[in-house]
């Protein structure tokens, strides 16, 4: 069971509050955390990933373990605190402007 931390945002669109729990059979990789959470929570498509390239958006960034994770290859393994449920893999909405 991996936990994933939302901003309000995102939790908002779902409809959830506070941390998810995610079952993830087999490697726990950024792709399949992603993949559990928008089958789970089908209204997030999009959002993170883009449709067609299932690239991350440009203001989404991920981190684990005071570690960005945004820019790692999507198949790499997740930081072992992250895939036994010690630590959440935080989705944060980068903010820009001038």
């Amino acid at each position: 069971m991996i936990r994933v931390a939302l901003p309000y945002h995102l939790r908002n669109l779902a409809q959830i509050s506070g941390e998810v729990e995610l079952e993830i059979i087999g490697d726990v990789t950024q792709r399949a955390a992603l993949d559990a959470l928008e089958a789970r929570y089908p209204m997030l498509r999009g959002t993170l990933r883009d449709h067609t390239t299932t690239l991350r958006r440009p203001f989404i960034r991920f981190y684990a373990c005071e570690e960005d994770l945004s820019n790692a290859s999507p198949d790499d393994l997740l930081p072992a605190a992250v895939a036994n449920g010690e630590e959440p893999l935080l989705v944060v909405g980068a903010i820009a402007g001038g």
